[in-house]
């Protein structure tokens, strides 16, 4: 069965595929929809959550599960990912995206095409990775971007992420663009950071957008102007035992 939001039986649930807007927090998408589900069942409890969380400078796939189906989160956050993204090479930011202004300029005119898809190809496979100070990773009880706004030094604990393929799609310094596929837990902006390190002359996102997560597409999400009035809340069936993008 697929219904809309309007005639979803919370007691059942399903998953509502959501292009975030750029600047939304994966929170905002849940209260949104929350209130308005409130709204539609205001004597009924509303189990809600989503499977995955976006920063607020990047856009797309988010998977909201409801009532039952939040039992499944887990699951959908083991599934892998794939996003695209903008990185701009030539300085760093210390949030290594736009949260930050750009600094540590350094030149980047020796830069090949061939260069930079051997550098990519380096980091395929199963590789350890620093997550950004700027993050939620929690230390202490506290999210490490709490100490960064503070200018407070703290170590972060590297963790095994898998990265599948990493495509260039467009090459025209200083921007390259990329199509990337990988593990859960996987931070494209540390991935940038690296490799920007590796080209010698830094690098920062400029763009990310996350287009699959298993195999949900953003292609089958709908804006959140969208979502109120049409059929997008879809119950899953039976089971799979694997997902893969």
């Amino acid at each position: 069965m697929i219904a809309t939001l309007q005639r979803i039986d919370l007691d059942t649930g399903g998953i509502l595929l959501v292009h975030k807007p750029l600047r939304w927090t994966s929170f905002d998408v849940i209260n949104k929809i929350k209130r308005e589900l409130k709204k539609l069942h205001p004597n009924k409890k509303c189990k809600i959550g989503h499977a995955g969380t976006l920063d607020p400078l990047a856009d797309g796939l988010l998977i909201i599960c409801i009532g039952k189906y939040t039992k499944r989160i887990q699951e959908f956050q083991h599934l892998n990912k794939r996003y695209t993204a903008t990185l701009v090479v030539g300085a760093s930011t210390k949030s290594h995206d736009l949260e930050h202004e750009p600094e540590n300029f350094r030149p980047y005119d020796a830069l090949t095409l061939k260069k930079v898809e051997e550098i990519f190809q380096s980091y395929i496979g199963q590789i350890k990775q620093t997550p950004p100070h700027f993050s939620a990773v929690k230390i202490k009880g506290k999210a490490s971007f709490e100490y960064a706004r503070k200018g407070q030094e703290v170590e972060l604990t590297q963790k095994d992420i898998v990265i599948h393929s990493i495509r260039i799609l467009r090459f025209d310094l200083p921007e390259i663009e990329i199509e990337i596929s990988c593990s859960k837990g996987t931070y494209i902006r540390s991935l940038v950071r690296d490799v920007g390190e590796d080209l010698g002359c830094g690098a920062y996102l400029s763009a990310l957008r996350r287009t699959a997560i298993g195999d949900f597409t953003l292609e089958n999400a709908l804006t959140m102007n969208d979502w109120l009035d049409k059929s997008n809340v879809k119950p899953l069936g039976r089971k799979k035992k694997r997902f893969e993008l």
